[in-house]
């Protein structure tokens, strides 16, 4: 026995926002090339990279919210609520490569540092940066709606990041002809992205994975069921998370057999639902519960949980 019913898969509303910095940085994009060609410099270059990551990822982003947004149906019962899990664990592995990439490529030029035009190279940074931050204004009010947008958000701020670092190498290769500069701010650009990219990578391949949800202690949940009334034990008790803020869990719960005979088995399940949805930091709306009298467990198979 459980409760039925229907979600709105959380930042879908959100589409706008990323079509607006797809826009925003697809065109710095081939700003950023075209400054990186003139002007020689791998941090403009890496930056560019980037930005093309980013077109890339918030496309992806942008793909995965309108696949939101569809309702859901007999053959996909959640929808496509999965999309934004599945688009922000591509865009974290695509930042993890260029961000490695940054590290082999800076390397190699430190060693052999090219002339860089640092004159131009300022201007394309503080373009880059214009763009970025305008990015930024456009995703903040909804980083926090789901892993998409927050996958789409650490694109943007890298970037502005990134261009941050472009127009300081830019000023110190000016006043001091210090080319390694260059690299060594390219490097730089891609320790900020490596370590926030690693932490949503885990994040996404945990929903995958169905893990419990980080914020809900299991054990808790246990403890909390079998202190209801007429509850006389629990297994093959599940949480998993189906995608941003829709959690869900399930459970067999052993009740007193008088349940069954005087009617008292749908309060035990609503006592089941209100736990779940409000003693919890994680609050679960979607929850199956199997009531079940002690004898049925000569039926069950041995291994529970």
């Amino acid at each position: 026995m459980g409760n039925d019913h229907s979600h709105a898969p959380a930042g879908a509303v959100h589409t706008r926002r990323i079509a607006i910095a797809l826009v925003i940085t697809a065109t710095i994009f081939g700003a950023e090339v075209f400054g990186a060609i003139i002007t020689g410099s791998l941090a403009l270059l890496i930056d560019a990279a980037h930005m093309l990551t980013d077109v890339f990822g918030l496309t992806m982003a942008l793909v995965a919210a309108r696949l939101m947004s569809r309702p859901t149906s007999a053959k996909r019962t959640w929808g496509f609520a999965r999309a934004e899990v599945l688009a922000a664990l591509g865009q974290a592995t695509v930042l993890l490569a260029v961000g490695l990439f940054v590290f082999v490529e800076g390397i190699q030029r430190l060693f052999a540092p090219p002339e860089i035009a640092s004159g131009e190279l300022i201007i394309f940074g503080i373009i880059g940066l214009v763009a970025n931050v305008a990015s930024i204004a456009v995703l903040a009010g909804g980083r926090s709606a789901n892993f998409n947008l927050r996958a789409a958000f650490l694109e943007v701020v890298n970037d502005a990041l990134g261009s941050v670092a472009v127009i300081i190498s830019a000023v110190v290769i000016s006043l001091t002809g210090f080319y390694r500069a260059d690299s060594i701010v390219a490097m730089l650009i891609g320790a900020l992205i490596i370590p926030r990219t690693l932490k949503l990578l885990k994040e996404t391949i945990s929903v995958l994975l169905e893990t419990t949800p980080a914020a809900l202690d299991l054990d808790d949940v246990r403890a909390h069921i079998l202190g209801l009334p007429q509850v006389i034990a629990v297994h093959d008790l599940h949480a998993s998370q189906v995608a941003t803020n829709l959690p869900v869990i399930s459970a067999h719960v052993v009740v007193d057999e008088k349940c069954f005979r005087d009617g008292t088995a749908p309060a035990v399940l609503d006592d089941l639902q209100k736990c779940v949805a409000t003693h919890f930091p994680v609050s679960i709306e979607h929850s199956t519960f199997q009531l079940e009298p002690a004898s049925h467990a000569e039926h069950e198979d041995a291994v529970h949980t």
